[in-house]
């Protein structure tokens, strides 16, 4: 929701303020890794690879990502038959009601059935 005007205030506010904020922060953050860079650095090397970004980028390439669910275009449906997460329960039963409409039910006779 978010669309009151108190709302729109404290956005507009808060941006003003990582503004008006951002000059120091950056200053920190400079300071604490001149300080202890040594440190900082050693303990990254443990968790992950530091790379710079130049050989980060020349691996990547122009290289798409794989997306592992294949959906229909028409139905929107996935391979499983779920549709996206994003779309409204209006939408997917509109599209299954067009689906189903092709598809008509065999008539069930009328009475006992034994």
């Amino acid at each position: 929701m978010a669309k009151s005007l108190r709302s729109k205030w404290r956005r507009k506010m808060r941006a003003e303020k990582r503004k008006k904020n951002a000059p120091k922060e950056l200053e920190r953050l400079k300071s604490i890794l001149r300080n202890g860079a040594d440190v900082v650095m050693e303990e990254v090397k443990e968790v992950a690879t530091v790379l710079p970004a130049n050989e980060v980028l020349e691996k990547q390439g122009d290289s798409k990502m794989d997306v592992d669910n294949k959906r229909n275009k028409k139905t929107l449906l996935d391979q499983h038959g779920q549709y996206p997460i994003w779309m409204n329960p209006r939408h997917r039963k509109k599209l299954k009601a067009e689906r189903l409409k092709g598809k008509k039910k065999p008539k069930v006779a009328k009475g006992l059935a034994w």
